[in-house]
């Protein structure tokens, strides 16, 4: 059965549905699971805290801006996929300028960032993987299998949890989201747009108002019928998405989805499984549909079309798993 046949059966519950839901095209490549992160030679835990050390002083020195916290690290980081967004600055010379914490969480923070040059400014949001003392992955053991790293003395220290294997394990989550955020964005998934990634730092699209006013979660709407209804469509649309790419969030719940100007878009990407390398694969995209399901439910969604079973097994076939 091909995959918007399969999609009909949803479609179905909606009366005067346009097919802007229908997904064309070829199944896009997997997000590669050997991703890792980009470093030069072997530095001892000394070393690399003699390098830490230094960027503080360096950005604490006179060389910082006046008007900023630091000059843009744009020339230095791994950079989002092409063609930019219009509204990105790109310039060496721009300033960035903190504005405050906008989320704090289990492994990471989340602050508001304003880079500006001239009369340009726009606002970004800085996603900062905590230091090794501070950090408490979330299950991090399921999320890691299937994901290989091309050195074994990188698996075993990841196996054993060395503090070398943690400082690893930060730069996975940190390179695993910015993989998946720049896929998901080239094949139109609703996601923030990846500006760039440096260490275990990411910049994204700010997703909220002008005023620096973030986009709600999901958990905090209070749709009426007519548009719980049409979020439950974007859902499926996205998760049919992520599907087609073969992978599935592995954290999904309504705390990972923002809701702006009445578009879903999903946050939160560091533990992203592969459905097929992770043999949990299919374990984790139940769980995910479930978590969800139960959210739009308590809501008021009728079961036959939020039927958890139903979608799973539609996104298994999509992802040529049924």
């Amino acid at each position: 059965m091909r995959e918007h046949d399969l999609f009909e059966r949803y479609e179905s519950a909606f009366d005067g549905a346009d097919d802007t839901m229908r997904r064309k095209g070829k199944r896009t490549n997997r997000i590669a699971d050997d991703a890792g992160p980009t470093r030069r030679g072997r530095m001892t835990e000394e070393e690399k805290l003699r390098v830490s050390r230094l960027r503080e002083d360096q950005l604490s020195s006179a060389d910082t801006p006046e008007d900023g916290d630091r000059w843009s690290t744009w020339g230095d980081a791994d950079q989002g996929p092409k063609p930019h967004p219009e509204w990105l600055i790109t310039e060496l010379a721009a300033v960035d300028r903190e504005l405050g914490i906008v989320k704090t969480g289990k492994e990471a923070d989340v602050f508001l960032l304003e880079r500006a040059i001239g009369d340009r400014s726009t606002l970004l949001a800085a996603k900062r993987y905590r230091s090794n003392d501070h950090r408490m992955f979330h299950r991090d053991a399921g999320y890691l299998e299937g994901r290989r790293m091309k050195k074994s003395r990188e698996t075993r220290a990841i196996a054993n949890r060395t503090a070398f294997g943690r400082n690893l394990i930060a730069e996975q989550w940190a390179v695993a989201e910015f993989a998946a955020l720049a896929q998901l964005w080239q094949i139109g998934a609703p996601v923030p747009y990846p500006v760039q990634r440096s260490g275990t730092e990411l910049l994204l699209e700010f997703i909220g108002d002008a005023d620096g006013t973030a986009a709600p979660r999901l958990a905090q709407a209070r749709p009426d019928e007519d548009e719980l209804l049409d979020l439950w469509r974007q859902l499926v649309a996205t998760l049919m998405t992520l599907a087609e790419a073969g992978i599935t969030h592995g954290d999904l719940s309504a705390y990972n989805l923002m809701v702006h100007d009445g578009r879903l878009i999903m946050i939160d990407l560091p533990q992203v499984v592969d459905l097929v390398a992770n043999p949990r694969g299919p374990e984790f995209l139940d769980r995910d549909v479930r978590n969800i399901c139960g959210w739009f439910a308590s809501r008021g969604l009728p079961h036959e079309i939020g039927d958890p079973s139903a979608l799973v097994a539609t996104l298994l076939d999509v992802a040529g798993m049924a």
